[in-house]
């Protein structure tokens, strides 16, 4: 028998259209998960280690919890910094979008 290796990392992801608002994930996986004052979730985007295998089951138990189905555990390779979707703009599209449009 050899080790399990978990790398990578996974990300939970909401579907905001599918979610009544039931507060079963905060429930089922608290670490990941807090609800608003109306009972939706409120879920960081920053990437979990797989190697964090306590999370990970939580995340799943969260998943396979949801009445509405509206979870969903994705596996992230690597972590990419939110500033690289800007540079995939052509560049006059990022000059148009840090100027102020008219109202």
């Amino acid at each position: 028998m050899g080790v399990i290796r978990r790398t990578g990392m996974f990300i939970l992801q909401v579907n905001p259209i599918l979610c009544d608002g039931f507060g079963h994930c905060a429930e089922l996986a608290p670490e990941l998960v807090h609800l608003d004052e109306w009972g939706y979730p409120i879920i960081s985007k920053e990437p979990v280690p797989m190697a964090d295998l306590g999370s990970y089951e939580s995340a799943r138990y969260a998943e396979r919890g949801c009445p509405r189905q509206a979870l969903h555990v994705a596996k992230v390779n690597s972590p990419a910094p939110v500033s690289n979707v800007a540079l995939n703009l052509p560049r006059a599209a990022r000059a148009v979008s840090r100027e102020r449009l008219p109202l």
